[in-house]
C-alpha cells in the first residue's frame, strides 16, 4: 500500500494524458497523496479541472505564477514529494530532461527534483525507436531514472509497435516496488566483478575488450538494494559507482583475482567481467616504436578467475554465478563452460556485431544451471540485474532452510 505517500505527478502533452486520470484514481485509492503538474500541452488533451477533481489537490501548471513561484513553488513541489512520476512522459519531455533544459514548470521541477524519478514513456513507436530517443534514455538511466514500459500495443496513431504509456495498475505496480523496504539479502555479502580487463602491451598499449561494465554495476547495484554488503570489482569503466557499495578499481585480470581473493568470505560471486583471456608473457619497458616490421607478441593465458572461485575447497561462496559471452551456439556453448567451470549458474548471453551488448543498455540472456534452461525476454541491464537479484535471493533462502 502506499498510505501516506507523496507523489508529484507530472502529466506532459499526450494522447496518453488520459491514462494519468485513472492513475491518480489507483493511487487515491491506495492512500498516496498526489499533487499535479501539467504542461501546456496537456491541457489540450485534459483539464486541470478534471485532475483537480481526482487528486483533490491544486493542480500546478504555469511557472510565472505570482501566487505559487513568490514562494519558489518549483523547489516546494519536489521537496514536499516523496517520488516524481511523469505519465506521459512524451519524447519532447524526456529530450528535455536529458539536456537539463527548465523552460516550463515541469522541467524546472524536474531540474531542481533530488527525489527518486519514475518516468512512463509515450509516444509514436518511430520515435521512441528513433536513436535521438534512445540516447536521451540511457542519460536519464545512466543517471538513476526508472522507467516503466512502454508497452507494445496499438497506438493512436494508428501503427502497431511500442511506444504504448503502461497501463495505470503496472505503474501503481511499479511505484509500490520503489517504495519497498526490501531486506532479504541482509546479512549476507555479494562479490560482483564488473568491466573489461586491460593487459599492458607497453606503457601505452594493451589489449582490452568492449565491455563497458553496464551490466556488472546494475547488478551490485541490484544486490545492494536488497541489503546485501556488496564488493564490486571493476575493470576501467565510465560506468558511475553504484550507491551504497564498496568498489575497487582494477586493471588487469591478476589484479582482479586477487582483489576477488581479497573479499572473501561471500555468500555469493556474479562474475559478471569480460576478462581478457591472454596477456602479454613480458611487457616492453619503452614503447614499441613503428620500424616497418610488425612486432611478435608472446601470449600467455591469464588466470580462469570463475574457475578459481568456483573450485576453492576454503571459502566457497555458496552461489557462484558465471557470465557467458558468445556469438554462436550460445546455450550449447554456455552448457559446456558450467562444467569445466564448476560454477552453479551461468547467464548466456549473444555478443555477435549487431546485437549491441557490448556497451548497450539491453540485454538478452539464458540462465543456465546444471538441469535447466531459462529464456529470458530482452530487458534493460537494470532489469535483468534485478531479476537476477530475486533469484539468487531466493536460492540463497532456499539452502538455508536445507
Amino acid at each position: 500500500m502506499l498510505r501516506g505517500r507523496r507523489i508529484l505527478l507530472i502529466i506532459a502533452g499526450g494522447i496518453a494524458a488520459y491514462k494519468s486520470l485513472e492513475l491518480i484514481r489507483r493511487l487515491r485509492e491506495r492512500g498516496a497523496a498526489v499533487r499535479a503538474v501539467m504542461t501546456a500541452a496537456a491541457m489540450r488533451f485534459i483539464t486541470p479541472l478534471s485532475v483537480a477533481s481526482l487528486s483533490e489537490d491544486k493542480v500546478y501548471t504555469d511557472l510565472w505564477s505570482l501566487t505559487d513561484e513568490s514562494e519558489m513553488g518549483h523547489i516546494r513541489l519536489v521537496r514536499e514529494a516523496d517520488l516524481v512520476v511523469a505519465a506521459p512522459a512524451t519524447a519532447d519531455l524526456i529530450a528535455r530532461m536529458a539536456a537539463g533544459l527548465a523552460d516550463d514548470l515541469a522541467t524546472t521541477a524536474l531540474l531542481a527534483c533530488d527525489k527518486p524519478v519514475l518516468l512512463a514513456p509515450a509516444m509514436n513507436a518511430k520515435m521512441w525507436a528513433h536513436p535521438a530517443t534512445r540516447a536521451n534514455v540511457a542519460v536519464l538511466e545512466k543517471r538513476g531514472v526508472r522507467l516503466v514500459g512502454p508497452g507494445l500495443g496499438d497506438l493512436a496513431c494508428g501503427e502497431v509497435g511500442a511506444g504504448r504509456m503502461a497501463e495505470p495498475v503496472e505503474i501503481v505496480t511499479a511505484i509500490e516496488r520503489l517504495f519497498e523496504t526490501d531486506g532479504r539479502l541482509s546479512g549476507r555479502r555479494a562479490l560482483v566483478t564488473s568491466g573489461p580487463t586491460r593487459e599492458p602491451i607497453d606503457p601505452v598499449r594493451y589489449i582490452s575488450n568492449h565491455s563497458s561494465g553496464k551490466q556488472g554495476h546494475a547488478i551490485a547495484a541490484a544486490l545492494a538494494a536488497l541489503g546485501a554488503a556488496t564488493v564490486l570489482v571493476s575493470g576501467p569503466t565510465q560506468e558511475p559507482d553504484p550507491p551504497g557499495v564498496e568498489v575497487v578499481p582494477v586493471e588487469t585480470a591478476e589484479q582482479m583475482l586477487a582483489a576477488c581473493e581479497a573479499a572473501l568470505p561471500v555468500d555469493v560471486a556474479v562474475m559478471a567481467a569480460a576478462v581478457s583471456d591472454w596477456r602479454v608473457e613480458s611487457i616492453a619497458r619503452r614503447k614499441l616504436k613503428k620500424d616497418g616490421h610488425a612486432p611478435i607478441l608472446r601470449l600467455t593465458e591469464n588466470p580462469d578467475i570463475l574457475m578459481s572461485l568456483a573450485r576453492r575447497r576454503d571459502k566457497r561462496p555458496a552461489l557462484v554465478i558465471g557470465f557467458a559471452a558468445e556469438t554462436d551456439d550460445v546455450v550449447e556453448n554456455a552448457r559446456k563452460k558450467l562444467t569445466r567451470k564448476g560454477c552453479d549458474w551461468i547467464l548466456a548471453n549473444d555478443v555477435s556485431p549487431g546485437t549491441g551488448t557490448f556497451g548497450g543498455d539491453r540485454n538478452t540472456v539464458h540462465l543456465i544451471d546444471a538441469d535447466h534452461v531459462e529464456d529470458w525476454p530482452a530487458m534493460t541491464k537494470r532489469e535483468v540485474a534485478e531479476q537476477l537479484a530475486e533469484r539468487i535471493a531466493a536460492a540463497l533462502a532456499l539452502m538455508e532452510q536445507k
